[in-house]
């Protein structure tokens, strides 16, 4: 089922229905104010209407010690800011209590892949009547993901993404398997691949995680030709100096490219002579 969403500024941005491919983007974690307008501002610059991201609060780093973000009040008033400058906002909740506070402030509550279990957290994001963005676990199998999908739907919420971020390959890998995008088409919600995440190394840099930002094209190339509905980017302008996981970020200079690159087949995929041919 399409999911559409209409951005302050009233722009429309449609998951799914055969539509044009959607783009999800932002920093992985709120570094500053400032930095989040920076960056939104920059985003649309390249790319038009788009979901900015960032998260309040990073809950799962690899070290106690690494920078989690302004915390859950900062955090939302930061993102609410942004909201009323006109951009759609997506963020991620870790505990139920945190569900009714974060849909006042953002346009679509995530639910994070280690997360996507959590019953509880599931459907109190769900019953906040926003968007809901299940990311699929590492270790849960695409077709199993129908579950998670039923338990949103349980508080009458039907509109629902879910997000492909690759599997456990071993240790300290990530693979991805294309046909689990098809497979969790067949859930007949909007499937997003997150591309950046798809690369990531978990824990392979000792008290963080790698990365292999040089394969994102090449993943979110391969996704969207199985006809994806939305591309999910980590964005930063300088991935070195990043506070969470600027290891497997986009480039922000080479956001452009690459969306003006994934565009064009998406357009061939949904088109009209591709999809009869």
């Amino acid at each position: 089922m399409p999911v559409e969403l209409i951005t302050p500024r009233g722009e429309r941005i449609q998951f799914g229905g055969g539509a044009p491919l959607a783009l999800i983007a932002g920093p992985c974690v709120i570094e500053s104010e400032e930095h989040l307008h920076f960056l939104a501002a920059e985003i649309q610059r390249r790319a038009g209407p788009f979901v900015f991201k960032a998260s309040f609060d990073k809950a799962n780093r690899s070290s106690v010690k690494s920078y989690r973000g302004p915390g859950l009040k900062e955090g939302l008033r930061m993102l609410a800011g942004l909201r009323r400058e006109g951009y759609a906002v997506l963020t991620d909740i870790h505990e139920p209590s945190q569900a009714g506070p974060a849909a006042e402030a953002v346009d679509i509550l995530q639910i994070p892949a280690f997360l996507c279990r959590q019953t509880d957290l599931i459907v109190e994001a769900a019953r906040t009547g926003r968007i809901v963005n299940i990311k699929k676990g590492q270790f849960v199998a695409p077709h199993d993901m129908r579950l998670a999908v039923e338990k949103a739907a349980s508080a009458g919420n039907t509109k629902i993404l879910l997000t492909e971020r690759g599997a456990c390959f071993g240790y300290n890998n990530l693979v991805v398997d294309m046909r689990g995008l098809a497979i969790l088409k067949e859930t007949g919600c909007p499937v997003v691949f997150d591309a950046t995440h798809s690369v990531q190394l978990p824990g392979a840099a000792g008290q963080a995680s790698g990365g292999q930002p040089q394969f994102i094209e090449v993943l979110a190339r391969a996704a969207v030709a199985v006809g994806i509905d939305a591309l999910f980017v980590e964005v930063h302008e300088a991935p070195e100096r990043a506070l969470s996981d600027g290891a497997n970020a986009l480039r922000l200079e080479g956001l452009e490219a690459l969306w003006r690159r994934v565009r064009s087949i998406d357009r061939l995929v949904k088109s009209e002579e591709f999809l009869h041919a």
